[in-house]
């Protein structure tokens, strides 16, 4: 377990490590950079890198947690990854089962696998499950994050590269955007922002606006600070 930065969360859990790159949201991947120097730290956990592996031992951390946490579980991976097996997929739910006393925000690429072991998966309400939405090519994301049996579904649209005029966010319970940043960002369109606000607000789903990135809503490259994370003058925490 550790702190973390990002905003909608307050720790990390990694019970696996390791990924591959599956559409255009994985093109600069923080997890694959940031494991590169983790393994050039010596750190054990990294040492294969970036391969996908579980990690066993992991699991027993979150009983030792005394008080309640918010947890982004796999934040160095991807739960649903066809290389982790089923049976390590239920341990770590169990886990989760077990200490109801946090939050699990789980977020997945792999959508079809998600839906296809949903049946067997059991689904505290502890349990908050979400798909990365990009743009418009991967929406098939969304209908199938509907079918599970989550309690709570969200969708993290960061970085999001382009405008998802089909974005249908019935059923969806928690929105969060955020912009690209690194040395290869790439930009953010606020008409993009835009659309998703005005669909979250119609139906009233929480939206949380991350950050805009290396690219502010004028559309000038700057440091991911100095753009800051306010949308149209105002912060943007909404949660579930």
């Amino acid at each position: 377990m550790s702190k973390s930065s990002i905003e909608w969360t307050e720790v990390t859990w990694n019970p696996v490590t390791g990924c591959d790159k599956v559409s255009k949201g994985c093109k600069f991947c923080y997890a694959e950079v940031m494991s590169k120097r983790l393994q050039a730290m010596g750190i054990e956990k990294y040492k294969d890198n970036f391969k996908v592996r579980e990690h066993p031992k992991t699991l027993l951390e979150p009983y030792s947690w005394r008080k309640p946490r918010i947890v982004f579980v796999n934040s160095m991976s991807d739960l649903f990854h066809k290389e982790v097996t089923t049976t390590y997929i239920k341990d770590v739910f169990k886990v989760m089962n077990d200490t109801p006393q946090h939050t699990y925000q789980v977020l997945t690429k792999r959508a079809e696998r998600l839906l296809e072991l949903s049946p067997e998966l059991n689904w505290t309400p502890n349990i908050w499950m979400g798909v990365s939405v990009e743009d418009s090519h991967v929406l098939e994301r969304v209908e199938y994050l509907k079918e599970t049996g989550a309690h709570i579904k969200f969708l993290s649209m960061e970085p999001l590269l382009g405008s998802v005029d089909d974005l249908n966010v019935n059923g969806i319970d928690w929105i969060i955007v955020g912009g690209e940043s690194g040395p290869k960002s790439r930009p953010m369109k606020i008409e993009w922002v835009e659309l998703i606000h005005e669909k979250c607000k119609t139906v009233g789903v929480p939206f949380f606006f991350k950050q805009w990135g290396n690219w502010g809503p004028d559309g000038v490259r700057r440091s991911k600070k100095a753009n800051g994370r306010l949308f149209k003058g105002k912060t943007y925490d909404e949660m579930p």
